[in-house]
């Protein structure tokens, strides 16, 4: 399944490790991850703000969206994909 996490992005629900609200950003150990995958690559070039960042195995997104919503969307994905089988 997918999850749309704005600016006309969506990610395979399976690909992400972790949401996290933006707010995090202002830990030091977070900055520090940030700027260790801003200089590897990692980060999606464009914007690099949001009200959360969603880290896949491959890719770290800012979303415009906050991560509560982003994380019911992803739960509404999940008991979706349950109940069809």
């Amino acid at each position: 399944m997918f999850l749309h996490i704005g600016k006309n992005t969506v990610v395979r629900t399976k690909d992400i490790i972790m949401i996290l609200d933006a707010e995090c950003a202002h830990f030091r150990d977070t900055r520090d991850f940030l700027q260790i995958a801003k200089e590897e690559g990692f980060i999606v070039p464009g914007e690099e703000e949001g009200k959360s960042l969603v880290v896949t195995d491959k890719k770290i997104y800012f979303s415009p969206i906050s991560s509560t919503t982003l994380y019911k969307r992803s739960n509404f994905i999940k008991s979706l994909s349950e109940e069809s089988f």
